[in-house]
């Protein structure tokens, strides 16, 4: 957590203008870090900075007592169950859309906002979230919100098809001591800046996708014409939007009887 601090302090000191918003997402809920609902802007700001006396800024020195403070609640409210690891990632990132658009909202006539997305996933993919992650993809394109990944376990194929499809950067770390250097490097930088950069090859994209009867990542499937539903077995009704298909039987052909020869 402290390289994510770092990165988000780093983000906030680079520009102004710049904001940050840090969602936290496990197996029950998703849940704002920064800003929370405790947090306004220029409250609080001098007794944080008076009681750090180390000459921080103070901006930087409220969110991070803010996160650390957040990070402690949800994880004092987290009852884990099993070994699980899946978490509500499609909602994280619902979230992150909608705050964005909050924000934009709110913005002067004249003014714009280049907005991206950095996950930072620990956890393993879930098949089940397969239909609300695409469509939170492909909201995020339609709105040009860029989406980086940064996987610290095994790599995910969903967020392959994210970065690929949003024009975001893909990296699996290798050292996880090494976090913070790797977020400064390589998804600090905005779009244009990357340009300029020598960054790691881009990743090989598993487009696998999950059948909606059993939500098994497939690479040959059945697809319903009309409303796109992938299915791994055949069916002549489509679960989904319940159309009937009429399916075309082989004709028969009739065999020719062999004319009998007359006997001498």
């Amino acid at each position: 957590m402290d390289a994510v601090m770092v990165m988000g302090n780093s983000h906030l000191a680079m520009t102004r203008t710049n904001k940050l918003a840090i969602i936290a997402s496990h197996c029950q809920d998703s849940h704002f870090l920064y800003p929370c609902k405790n947090w306004r802007a220029g409250e609080g700001v001098g007794e944080e900075a008076s009681s750090s006396g180390d000459g921080k800024y103070e901006l930087l020195s409220v969110a991070n007592n803010l996160i650390a403070e957040e990070i402690r609640n949800v994880m004092s409210k987290t009852e884990v169950t099993g070994h699980s690891t899946d978490t509500l990632l499609a909602g994280s990132l619902a979230k992150a859309l909608c705050y964005i658009h909050r924000v934009t909202k709110e913005l002067e006539a004249g003014q714009e906002i280049k907005s991206r997305i950095l996950v930072i996933k620990a956890a393993e993919d879930c098949a089940l979230q397969y239909m609300n992650f695409m469509n939170v993809i492909f909201a995020a394109q339609k709105q040009n919100i860029l989406m980086d990944a940064c996987v610290l376990d095994s790599d995910s194929g969903l967020l392959q098809q994210a970065c690929d499809i949003t024009g975001g950067l893909y990296l699996k770390i290798p050292q996880k001591v090494a976090l913070a250097q790797y977020l400064l490097w390589v998804f600090l930088p905005d779009a244009d800046q990357r340009s300029q950069l020598v960054l790691p090859p881009p990743a090989h994209v598993d487009y696998r996708a999950a059948c909606f009867c059993h939500r098994n990542l497939i690479e040959i499937g059945y697809v319903c014409s009309v409303c796109l539903s992938i299915f791994c077995n055949f069916s002549p009704i489509c679960t989904t939007c319940e159309t009937a298909f009429k399916i075309q039987l082989p004709q028969m052909v009739k065999s020719k009887k062999k004319k009998l020869k007359p006997s001498t």
